[in-house]
């Protein structure tokens, strides 16, 4: 079964959110062998929200499940090129983990009219059993957001992965491996995500 890295490159010309760090790295040759120092976010590039993200006392990144975040995962297609994805746009899929292919995934800047969950859909999620949701946009909700669509997601311990990669990922279930650093009680972290193609059999609850 072939693996597909759905994680956007990080680096110096990473698109980030108005206001959030611009990533930087330095590199020093120290003879014998090379160390770089890197400046960023823990919410630049791909990455993965905590609770904390917007919770007061919410669990840190390092505290989520691994297995949250490990095992099948329903990618999504959102037709057209919408601003705000509403409950409709589920056209009633229920996934314990799902990511949204929108037309975000070939945008290579960043754009304000990006697509985002209406408060109505993370809710939806959210009574649907949803522990893992995922979108291809900087950000889960809409630019013109406040907070709600994270809240609603966050404080029901449902992790999110934002600014993922979808283009070459055609929609279905595929086998979800998206990893953060362990950063001890911080509210994020850039992240790796892997969608392996279905098929292949289970073995001590991992595909084989």
């Amino acid at each position: 079964m072939a693996w597909h890295d759905v994680t956007r490159p990080l680096g110096e010309g990473t698109p980030v959110y108005p206001g959030d760090i611009v990533p930087s790295f330095r590199q020093e040759d120290r003879g014998r062998y090379r160390i770089s120092e890197i400046h960023l976010s823990t919410h630049s590039g791909t990455h993965i929200d905590a609770p904390s993200h917007y919770i007061a006392g919410g669990a840190a990144v390092h505290e989520i499940p691994p297995r949250v975040l490990v095992g099948e995962v329903t990618v999504l297609p959102v037709p057209g090129r919408k601003t705000e994805i509403g409950p409709w746009d589920l056209g009633g899929a229920r996934a314990e983990r799902l990511l949204f292919k929108t037309w975000y995934s070939g945008e290579k800047t960043f754009r304000e009219d990006y697509p985002g969950l209406s408060l109505a859909c993370a809710e939806a999620l959210v009574q649907a059993g949803t522990r893992c949701v995922g979108i291809d946009s900087p950000s889960i909700e809409p630019y013109s957001g406040d907070g709600a669509v994270h809240r609603a997601l966050l404080s029901r311990n449902t992790a999110v992965i934002e600014f993922l990669d979808l283009s070459g990922i055609a929609p279905g279930i595929y086998w979800m491996v998206a990893l953060p650093l362990r950063l001890e009680g911080l509210d994020g972290s850039p992240c790796r995500v892997l969608l392996r193609d279905p098929g292949g059999g289970v073995r001590d609850g991992y595909r084989a």
